[in-house]
């Protein structure tokens, strides 16, 4: 399955443990990883400005990231309304990547429900339909851990 992960998403995947960690993981090792320029755009600026973690290591998450992933460019939606215009750099870059699924926590987003054939699901909703459904990749075997300490 083709999985794109808003920020919100990986930022939380990131920063702590637990389900969004858990989700990045299974979507690492067992599906395809959809990403864009404006997606690693927001997250470096999300991880450097309200977490301040060093660049160093913000590169060194968007090193692994970018290993077998899917890279998306996004292009004009006008046909989408929705109140932040960075969510829809977001969708396009999904759907030009032909995404199965986008994962978010975003509330305005996850109302939006389906966008052409791609569906919009929280963590949660990704998590239980991986558990009910076999991956449609083989294991592509255990990638680095994806995890930055935050300083005390």
């Amino acid at each position: 399955m083709k999985v794109f992960l808003d920020t919100n998403v990986l930022v939380s995947a990131m920063a702590t443990r637990g389900l969004c960690a858990d989700v990045l993981r299974e979507i690492l090792t067992s599906h395809q990883l959809v990403v864009s320029a404006p997606l690693f755009n927001e997250l470096k600026r999300v991880l450097r400005e309200k977490l301040q973690i060093p660049g160093e290591l913000i590169d060194d998450a968007i090193e692994i990231l970018q290993q077998d992933a899917h890279f998306a460019t996004p292009s004009t939606l006008s046909d989408v309304k929705i109140r932040d215009k960075d969510d829809l750099m977001i969708l396009s870059s999904a759907l030009d990547g032909n995404a199965d699924l986008l994962v978010t926590g975003d509330k305005e987003l996850l109302n939006l429900g389906k966008i052409q054939d791609m569906e919009i699901v929280s963590p949660r909703g990704f998590w239980e339909r991986t558990r009910a459904q076999p991956s449609r990749l083989p294991d592509k075997g255990q990638k680095q851990a994806l995890r930055i300490r935050l300083p005390h």
